[in-house]
Formats: structure tokens, C-alpha cells, sequence
């Protein structure tokens, strides 16, 4: 069973990801 902070923690890593990859399809169709 998870705690409400690693949860939480999981969740930040996820949203960081997702902003990652859409900065670099954004920086690709910028490139091409």
C-alpha cells in the first residue's frame, strides 16, 4: 500500500515526463 507522498511523488515524475516529451515534439516539428 502506497502513502499519500509517493504517490504524490510518482504522479510529479509523470507530469515532468509528459511535459518533457511534448517539449521535444515541439522542438522537432520547430527543427523540420
Amino acid at each position: 500500500m502506497q502513502t499519500p507522498y509517493q504517490n504524490n511523488r510518482g504522479y510529479g515524475y509523470a507530469l515532468i515526463l509528459v511535459l518533457f516529451i511534448l517539449l521535444v515534439i515541439i522542438v522537432a516539428s520547430a527543427w523540420y
